[in-house]
């Protein structure tokens, strides 16, 4: 029977790792933890004083503030909007570079892999800043080169930015277009990683190739697919600030307007400091349960864990 190691073996094994990792937990301690002291503004009926006086100061309301914000419509559709976003995000960032990576892993033209998979990978190192700008004129529905096109081929322009019928489906396609790439070298990278003598011998038993991808392909890379899953549960409630603050506008609200935007209007726009706090904390619990739940669902269902 094999026998367990005490703590001070594993960490007299281990202690270089943990030192090599001291750098970061003191940068995350400092830039993540010690802000959560502002979380109390969530519980005050918050009025900002001099240095920290607005902490002791602000008269303490306890639940009022998340009262409030449960009895606000907005707040209703803004939640709808935030999780149906970022569930068509998720499902289609996994599907698209999963079927990409699929396609390119059958090319054997290495010149053409290589500058193809570059292609698709350079949107990721881009800013919404950036990419905001380009799809603003690209979508354009006077200019834009697709608007053109559409118009060429005898249809109304369409005001992809602008139309609460359009502007989720842009949101959705813009960000798998801007971030499949990295999803696409991870899913790569995997089926790399896939014995082929397993190939061999299917080919040998006549498997052709779909039976060879649902057999071999897609299990030889499943625990890649649960890890972007279970990263992307985790985030659940974050359907991309950046993005939606570049493109959308008053007019899309009522489809496009997520948490971290209404948060933002809430405490830097109208200075409701308390309601603003009070939603971001309801977000952060709510995305903590979501990504607990989704590595315990993916240990029971998969076995796979990451520590």
């Amino acid at each position: 029977m094999k026998q367990k190691k005490s703590l001070g073996t594993i960490m007299k094994r281990e202690w270089p790792l943990h030192v090599m990792l001291l750098p970061a937990i003191i940068l995350l301690i400092i830039f993540a933890y010690l802000p959560m002291v502002g979380i109390v503004i969530a519980f005050q009926d918050f009025v900002p004083s001099g240095g920290m006086k607005g902490f002791f100061t602000s008269e303490w309301v306890g639940l009022d503030n998340f009262k409030y914000i449960f009895g606000m419509k907005d707040f209703r559709q803004v939640l709808v909007n935030t999780l149906v976003i970022a569930l068509l995000k998720i499902i289609a960032g996994i599907i698209v570079p999963l079927i990409l990576a699929l396609l390119l892993n059958e090319v054997n033209n290495k010149v053409f892999k290589k500058a193809t998979q570059t292609i698709i990978y350079v949107p990721y190192f881009l800013s919404w800043v950036v990419l905001g700008g380009i799809l603003v004129d690209i979508l354009s529905p006077t200019s834009g080169i697709v608007n053109t096109a559409i118009t060429a081929l005898g249809h109304e322009p369409v005001f992809f930015l602008g139309s609460l019928e359009t502007i989720r489906g842009t949101l959705v396609a813009s960000d798998v277009w801007k971030g499949c790439g990295y999803n696409m070298v991870i899913f790569l990278a995997a089926l790399t990683a896939i014995d082929q003598s397993q190939y061999e011998a299917a080919k040998v038993d006549g498997a052709g190739y779909f039976k060879q991808m649902l057999y071999i392909t897609l299990p030889g890379i499943l625990p890649q697919i649960i890890l972007v899953t279970v990263l992307g549960m985790g985030n659940i409630l974050n359907a991309g600030f950046d993005q939606v603050f570049n493109l959308y506008s008053p007019i899309v609200y009522q489809k496009a307007d997520i948490l971290d935007t209404y948060v933002y209007r809430l405490g830097m726009l109208n200075l409701q400091y308390s309601v603003s706090t009070a939603v971001g904390l309801f977000k952060s619990v709510i995305s903590f349960i979501l990504i607990a739940s989704s590595f315990t669902l993916a240990k029971k269902i998969a076995n796979y864990r990451i520590f």
